[in-house]
């Protein structure tokens, strides 16, 4: 066989097996890209419709809480001394925190496809026990006349709380990292 026939055989071949890499790298590549939009969407979803809403009505809570207590002039709630101080309660409950715990309630059960991690965690659980208990007992109170401790019987959750600011946070920090893999 004539030499140039031969260069150009190799050159030929070189130029086919540098095309199907070049090809298959850029599928892979594309993949890659694919998986982390994909999953960039997802966690943008979580902070839009799930933890975004929930962090700023914890924190809403906690403010409003706070504002409670130095309404009543103490650092505690429970035992409210006087019926002054019992109707100052009731307001802050039927105003602030039932409707919260409600809102919070509507979020979890609307968006659970959007909880991080392969179970309902156990926080909240607690928290969906700590609502229902005081909403129902309070309900009964004002239907029925039928007095209760004004309160839940399940102490406000405050791992709840914990976990869904870090969850937040965890699901931001991923977010930036996952925008900036795409940039």
């Amino acid at each position: 066989m004539e030499t140039s026939i031969i260069i150009a055989l190799v050159a030929g071949g070189v130029t086919a097996i540098g095309w199907l890499a070049n090809h298959w790298l850029s599928g892979r590549r594309e993949e890659r890209r694919r998986r982390v939009e994909a999953q960039l969407k997802f966690v943008e979803r979580q902070i839009e419709e799930l933890y975004g809403p929930l962090v700023f009505l914890i924190y809403e809570g906690r403010r409003t809480f706070a504002d409670l207590l130095d309404t009543l002039g103490q650092n505690f709630v429970f035992p409210l001394p006087g019926e002054e101080e019992l109707g100052t309660w009731l307001f802050w409950a039927e105003a602030e925190f039932l409707p919260r715990n409600e809102k919070i309630k509507s979020l979890l059960m609307l968006k659970s496809h959007l909880i991080e991690g392969p179970r309902f965690p156990q926080s909240y659980v607690t928290f969906l026990d700590h609502a229902n208990s005081w909403a129902i007992n309070h309900l009964r109170w004002k239907e029925q006349g039928v007095e209760y401790s004004w309160h839940s019987k399940i102490n406000w959750p405050y791992e709840f709380e914990t976990e869904i600011i870090a969850t937040f946070e965890k699901l931001k920090s991923l977010h930036s990292s996952l925008v900036g893999r795409l940039s």
